[in-house]
C-alpha cells in the first residue's frame, strides 16, 4: 500500500522542510521506496538536500499537482512525501476538494497523511484549528511539536485544539532539537543527513555524533507510529483494485458522485 505524506504547518519557519528531510532520510535508512515533491518555489529544501529523489511541484496548477497522485499510483508501491511551502493550504485543499482526492485515494488503496509542524507560537495553534476543521476522518493527522523552533508548548498542551486532536485520534509527537550550531553547519553543507552524520571531511567528529544521536531520537518517535502511518514496506504483492465491473456498468448503474468535504 502506498501513501501520500503531506508535510506542512502553513506558517513559515516552523521546520516543515526539516521534517520532510527527516522523513526522506528515514525512508532511505529503513530501505523504504519513496518519491518526494517540493512546492517551495524560492528555496526548495528537498530539491537541495535530496535532489535525487525529489521533483518540484506547483500546487495551484492542477495538472502539475496531479503528479503527486500519479506517483502514488505507480508500481511497485511507494510512499510520496510532499514538502508544502508556507501558505499552501488554499491551493492544496482546492486541488483535494475539486478532484475528490480522498475518495480516489480510498478507491485505489492509498493512505493520506497530513503532518502539521508546530512552533511554540499562538499562530501555530490557530492554524492547527483551521486544519482540524478541514479534515473529515478519511485521512490521518500527525501534530509535531518542533523543539528546534521553541520549547514552551504548554499553551498548546492546554488548548482546546490539543483536546480536540486527542479525541479525534490524532498522533502527537515531539521533534527533538539538534544543537543549533550543528544544524547551521548541516544546512550550509547542502547534503543529506546521512552525509552530515558520516562524511568525515564535512563536519567535526562531535558534530557528526550530535547528528547521529538526533537521528536516533527522531527515528524512535517515527518507529512508534510507523505502522499506523504506512511508514513501512508497502506490500508489493497487494493486488490493484479491480475496476472491471465498474467499467462494464451502464451510465444508469454508476453511483453518484459525493463531494469529499
Amino acid at each position: 500500500m502506498s501513501s501520500i505524506q503531506f508535510v506542512g504547518g502553513e506558517k513559515g519557519g516552523v521546520g516543515k522542510s526539516v521534517l520532510a528531510r527527516l522523513l526522506a532520510q528515514y525512508h532511505i535508512d529503513r530501505d523504504l521506496p519513496f518519491r518526494a515533491f517540493d512546492s517551495d518555489r524560492s528555496h526548495g529544501a528537498m530539491l537541495r538536500f535530496y535532489g535525487d529523489y525529489s521533483a518540484p511541484v506547483t500546487m495551484d496548477i492542477f495538472d502539475n499537482a496531479d503528479r503527486i497522485m500519479e506517483a502514488a499510483l505507480e508500481q511497485p508501491p511507494r510512499n510520496v512525501i510532499v514538502d508544502l511551502a508556507a501558505q499552501t493550504a488554499l491551493p492544496l485543499f482546492q486541488w483535494i476538494d475539486d478532484n475528490d482526492l480522498l475518495s480516489l485515494a480510498a478507491d485505489e488503496g492509498i493512505g493520506v497523511v497530513f503532518w502539521h509542524v508546530l512552533d511554540d507560537g499562538a499562530d501555530s495553534i490557530k492554524l492547527l484549528r483551521d486544519l482540524l476543521k478541514r479534515l473529515d476522518g478519511r485521512e490521518q493527522l500527525v501534530v509535531v511539536r518542533n523543539f528546534g523552533r521553541g520549547n514552551q508548548f504548554a499553551a498548546f498542551d492546554d488548548s482546546v485544539e490539543h483536546t480536540d486532536a486527542v479525541q479525534a485520534g490524532v498522533h502527537i509527537i515531539d521533534l527533538p532539537a539538534l544543537h543549533q550550531a550543528t544544524m547551521r553547519k548541516v544546512d550550509h553543507l547542502g547534503a543529506s543527513f546521512w552525509a552530515a552524520a558520516n562524511n568525515r571531511d564535512s563536519l567535526s567528529v562531535m558534530d557528526r555524533q550530535r547528528v547521529k544521536v538526533w537521528l536516533r531520537r527522531v527515528y524512535a518517535s517515527l518507529d512508534q507510529i510507523a505502522d499506523a502511518l504506512l511508514l513501512t514496506h508497502p506490500a508489493a504483492d497487494t493486488p490493484a483494485p479491480d475496476h472491471s465491473a465498474e467499467d462494464n456498468r451502464t451510465t444508469s448503474e454508476t453511483t453518484a458522485f459525493e463531494p469529499a468535504l
